[in-house]
């Protein structure tokens, strides 16, 4: 009677909130949110101060590179070095940071600058914002997110810099440390070496580049596993690592190890044929991490073979871990399903993980997650085989890499028509908030089914 009386309450008090919102429950406000800052960052960078050139840039243009960042994607139409002012630089690499961290972790920042108490309402927007399960702490977590975030990314900013001093110079390579180390962490893909070693090249002149490859690395995984389970593990002597955590790191360990095995057996001969032993290694770890939602690449990406190509299609639709800076379906989400399988094939009733039991809402709503992004994938992809002349793999190779947020590209970004151009930014701003979220937000208010109607039994398979 405890609960269920705790149960209303809460119901009460988030109905409340949405007079403040206006209406909007969390979902909508998540959404608009976004869909708000993508819009004035598309607006600062038409501005002539943003190009490289002085001149303005097109809308569509801005608005793609604008919706890249903020969903951290790295996709883009235009080479970020060559095309965009350091102005322009700035703006991206701003709206990649409050896209990576989310707009209620960075609205948490500026009410501690400003000194503001963080009410109710703003608790529930982070508690979704952060992929939560609970509103209790969540303005801790948001804080040591801050604090962790700024601290990794210093250290890996003071790192790359001193490994690039002597391919820029000095004060660029600050510049370079940092926005590479703010891109990386935040799983965005985006890089300014155009003006050096060539347009759209990403990160292939470090392919063998010990310091490059696990400082980037390093990065997209913690930024990739999610802040919940960095902080799990931080405070392991405390709390005994929770079935999130170990469900997590377990899928990202075998994802990272069988993506590389993979990689290695078919681009032996190709792609990795130039390197040596040491490098193939280092390329094929790089490539086994880099489609998880990161977006960099070390090897030409549309040089590989098509079995290799389906094989990053597959990491880029997993996606890296529920509440950090990637996309995808999550890892979690394939390790629920996967053991919902297996204890359907040993005829249990329950899904068990680390002796604990799943409940079976969680089951669905994984379901509903697989399905809804892989349909949302089915779908764009058709639309851009009509709209696009670049062959099936391509296009759903750059469908797929829109909606796990990841940015790498089989060369298609930059010669999408405007259509396709539209039909990508539609995407990536799914993927980013979640096709679940997206059905929240356009949903009416959900209610539980008051009234249970008889069983019928259908057949399946």
């Amino acid at each position: 009677m405890k609960e269920i009386t705790e149960k209303m309450s809460f119901t009460r008090v988030v109905r409340t909130q949405k007079f403040f919102f206006t209406g909007l429950d969390p979902a909508k406000f998540l959404v608009l949110g976004f869909a708000a800052i993508i819009l004035a960052g598309a607006a600062l960078l038409c501005f002539p101060f943003a190009s490289a050139e002085g001149k303005s840039t097109d809308f569509l243009t801005s608005l793609f590179t604008a919706t890249s960042a903020v969903c951290v994607t790295g996709l883009v139409v235009v080479d970020t070095a060559t095309h965009w002012s350091f102005w322009g630089q700035l703006i991206i690499l701003i709206l990649i940071q409050t896209g990576g961290l989310g707009i209620m972790t960075m609205a948490t920042l500026f009410f501690l600058l400003m000194g503001k108490r963080i009410g109710f309402k703003e608790r529930i927007l982070i508690k979704e914002g952060l992929n939560q399960l609970d509103v209790a702490g969540v303005v801790k977590l948001a804080k040591t997110i801050l604090f962790f975030t700024f601290i990794t990314e210093g250290i890996f900013t003071a790192i790359l810099a001193a490994r690039w001093h002597s391919d820029v110079g000095w004060p660029s390579c600050l510049w370079f440390g940092l926005f590479h180390s703010i891109s990386a962490f935040n799983n965005a893909g985006f890089d300014i070496f155009g003006k050096i070693y060539g347009e759209f090249r990403s990160l292939t002149t470090y392919v063998a580049d010990p310091i490059v490859v696990f400082s980037i690395t390093t990065l997209i995984i913690i930024g990739g596993i999610g802040f919940s389970v960095v902080m799990n593990i931080s405070h392991i002597k405390q709390h005994k690592l929770s079935v999130h955590s170990w469900l997590a790191i377990v899928m990202t360990l075998v994802l990272i190890a069988g993506g590389t095995l993979l990689f290695l057996l078919f681009e032996w001969s190709n792609t990795l044929k130039p390197l040596t032993w040491e490098g193939k290694l280092l390329a094929a770890y790089f490539q086994s991490i880099t489609p998880r939602t990161a977006g960099y690449n070390t090897v030409d990406t549309a040089s590989l073979r098509s079995t290799t190509q389906f094989l990053l299609v597959i990491l880029m639709f997993i996606g890296a871990s529920p509440g950090s800076t990637g996309g995808g379906i999550k890892t979690t989400t394939l390790g629920l399903l996967l053991s919902a399988i297996w204890s359907y094939a040993k005829g249990r009733e329950d899904v068990e993980i680390k002796n604990r039991r799943i409940p079976t809402e969680q089951v669905y709503k994984a379901l509903c997650v697989a399905f809804l992004s892989g349909f949302l994938v089915i779908a764009v992809t058709l639309f851009l085989n009509l709209t696009e002349k670049a062959g099936f793999l391509p296009v759903l190779f750059e469908t797929v890499s829109a909606f796990g947020t990841v940015g790498l590209s089989m060369n298609v970004t930059p010669t999408l028509s405007d259509t396709g151009r539209v039909l990508v930014i539609l995407t990536m701003f799914a993927g980013r908030l979640g096709p679940l979220t997206l059905v929240y937000a356009l949903a009416r208010r959900r209610q539980k089914s008051i009234v249970h109607h008889p069983v019928e039994k259908i057949l399946i398979g």
